[in-house]
């Protein structure tokens, strides 16, 4: 065993769990850009990442009925964020796709978030900070691949 090993921290999963918890609702508390709802701005942040979806392929997504999503977007539509459109590939089929006011609301949120998280690694001694830039990546990778072979 190398001695970076032997320095590393005996931390369980439940305490990990803990601490990727805290993070989230730090982060998301400093989050507050259109005064969005926890559900709305996931939805908002799926539509910015992936682009327009359906409505069906969304409520999956996003794991809500489709009565749910069919609100969510209606009220999101109602502010302005997100629109209806036709399908280019099924004329009867209709995509929800973000206005450029719901663009600038997701990148704002998004840039609010980097800062919030920003700035709990900008108070972490430099060992702790190079290995926050190395495990949160490394885990959003493990992430991707799971994602994918589901």
């Amino acid at each position: 065993m190398d001695k970076r090993d032997s320095d590393a921290p005996d931390v369980s999963t439940e305490e990990l769990t803990l601490a990727v918890e805290q993070m989230v609702r730090y982060v998301r508390r400093g989050t507050t850009a259109g005064g969005l709802s926890t559900a709305a701005s996931s939805l908002l942040s799926r539509l910015g990442r992936e682009g327009p979806q359906r409505l069906t392929g969304l409520a999956r997504a996003e794991k809500v009925s489709q009565p749910g999503m069919t609100q969510l977007v209606t009220r999101l539509e109602r502010s302005g964020l997100v629109r209806r459109v036709a399908d280019g590939s099924d004329g009867r089929a209709v995509l929800v796709e973000a206005t450029d006011a719901g663009l600038e609301v997701f990148r704002q949120r998004r840039a609010e978030r980097a800062q919030a998280l920003q700035h709990l690694i900008d108070e972490l001694p430099e060992p702790e900070r190079d290995a926050v830039r190395v495990a949160l990546p490394a885990l959003a990778r493990a992430i991707h691949r799971r994602m994918t072979r589901s």
